[in-house]
């Protein structure tokens, strides 16, 4: 037993980590009914608790994403994966494109002006080199399925639970269109992360452009949507349709095909070349258009949920105690310039841009879509990601702008998001009510 612990003499003891995790876990199952309709939460105060574990706790070896990026990029991972699932079980609205118009110009507009607007602020106000912009631009392009939950779709219900109607679900736009976004522009922001480290590492790009498109954005993506499309629909036809029993997990009411569903389907779609965080998504929604209205799909989601909320703990405990051990030691005026003018300026304009014309949002919607593009747990992943390749050379830097942007995301969003969202369904009831 000595040596055991000397071996962890300059570092957290374990029994402590347990015991941080546990308390960790505890606020997060008792923070939610806490807070509901504050202007609070729950990720607000697990990174916070992070923070303080991270000025108290006895250790020289942090758990910093800096020090061990291949690390958080696993569980960063992970949490990516397992939060897209649940996102597309969520999302009761069937795949169309006049359905999803308000996600497609979100995607096909909003994503790239971000990209672009974000590289041109590290370009001009931190001096990044022009391949690191672009990366920066990509790592701060996906926004977040989980940290704003009061602004994401409901679980899913079932007839005479939700309504009758199997949309009810998700027939607020506002909520409908950030939750639809989260689900694909996780995976969309990949190919600019590539671009990144392609402009580092592959020299002249003449070299390489032809292969960025065709395969690198076009033919991953397809690869991607068509192998989790088509593996959903499978396990969902075996689940509900099956002609052997013991396969109609549906009647069994065993919710571990989620997990399983989550996990296989990654590792099959990145073994073979596409992009897993699409064929996770792409997935669940195949699932959930076997049979909508199902409380099997209440099953899968809600292990699923339960699986993300402890896997996003660990990730904002460790954020939180990083913030602490020195993640924004590099962090200067530039970069905050550069976080908030994207938080502020760039995600609220080219969101309202890319919306104009479109007739599903009133003038109030249209702004809280735009302005709601919450950051977090993807932004980890791609910088952890990227900070993996021996390319980069302004981790420090990049990890200094990303920290703080998600940070403060998370406070100004999660403060901002019950009463904006309260605010709209009040107009909403309003304007029914003259109707």
């Amino acid at each position: 037993m000595g040596e055991g612990r000397a071996a962890y003499s300059g570092c957290v003891p374990p029994e402590l980590v347990y015991l941080i995790i546990g308390l960790g876990l505890l606020l997060a199952t008792v923070l939610p009914k806490m807070l509901h309709g504050r202007a609070m939460s729950v990720p607000m105060v697990v990174l916070g608790f992070g923070v303080v574990v991270g000025l108290l706790v006895p250790g020289d070896d942090p758990m910093s994403p800096i020090l061990n990026a291949q690390a958080t990029a696993h569980l960063a991972e992970a949490t990516v994966i397992v939060s897209l699932m649940g996102v597309g079980l969520a999302l009761e609205r069937p795949l169309g494109w006049r359905r999803w118009r308000v996600t497609w110009r979100l995607l096909g507009l909003a994503m790239p002006l971000c990209i672009a607007g974000v590289a041109l602020l590290g370009w001009w106000s931190m001096g990044l080199t022009v391949p690191a912009a672009v990366l920066l631009g990509a790592v701060l392009a996906p926004t977040d399925p989980v940290l704003a939950s009061e602004v994401q779709v409901p679980p899913p219900t079932t007839p005479g639970e939700g309504g009758s109607d199997v949309e009810d679900g998700d027939n607020d736009e506002v909520r409908f269109a950030l939750t639809s976004e989260a689900g694909l522009n996780d995976a969309l922001a990949f190919p600019f992360v590539y671009l990144g480290l392609f402009l580092m590492g592959r020299g002249s790009i003449s070299d390489w452009g032809l292969e960025w498109v065709l395969w690198t954005l076009v033919g991953k993506i397809l690869l991607g949507a068509a192998v989790g499309w088509f593996a959903g629909l499978a396990l969902g036809r075996m689940a509900f349709w099956s002609r052997v029993p013991l396969l109609r997990l549906a009647e069994i009411g065993n919710p571990l095909l989620a997990l399983a569903a989550t996990f296989a389907v990654y590792g099959l779609t990145e073994l073979i070349g596409g992009y897993g965080f699409l064929a996770v998504f792409a997935a669940a929604l195949g699932i959930r258009s076997v049979e909508r209205s199902h409380h099997y799909h209440q099953q899968l989601h809600e292990l699923v949920e339960q699986l993300e909320a402890i896997l996003t703990l660990v990730v904002l405990l460790m954020l939180g105690a990083a913030l602490s051990a020195g993640l924004l030691l590099e962090l200067d005026w530039p970069a905050v310039l550069v976080g908030v003018a994207f938080l502020f300026v760039v995600r609220p304009a080219a969101g309202w841009l890319s919306l104009l014309g479109t007739p599903d949002l009133s003038r109030s919607e249209r702004w809280t879509v735009a302005g709601f593009g919450v950051r977090g747990i993807g932004s980890v992943f791609y910088l952890s990601y990227a900070l993996s390749s021996e390319y980069v050379a302004e981790g420090l830097q990049l990890w200094g702008v990303v920290a703080f942007t998600i940070v403060l995301s998370v406070v100004v969003h999660g403060v901002a998001a019950t009463p904006v969202m309260t605010s709209l369904d009040r107009l909403r009831r309003g304007r029914s009510a003259a109707a």
